[in-house]
């Protein structure tokens, strides 16, 4: 997972798995979530990111890191 902030459109997006999205759908204003070709999504994409989250802070809780799974 990768998160990519862009300071010119105050916009995050979220990398989940590196695959191309073919499809986007609205979930919230100014949320987007991408998805590939089967329909699982690879991408989170927020608008305004500075108005709706903390972005001084980033933490990650019980992560598998380095275990890959199937």
């Amino acid at each position: 997972m990768r998160l990519s902030y862009h300071a010119d459109t105050d916009s995050l997006y979220i990398h989940l798995v590196e695959r191309p999205g073919i499809e986007a759908h609205e979930v919230a204003p100014g949320v987007v979530v991408d998805f590939d070709a089967n329909g699982k999504p690879v991408g989170i994409d927020i608008d305004h990111a500075q108005s709706i989250l903390d972005l001084t802070t980033l933490e990650a809780e019980s992560l598998p890191l380095g275990v890959k799974t199937a």
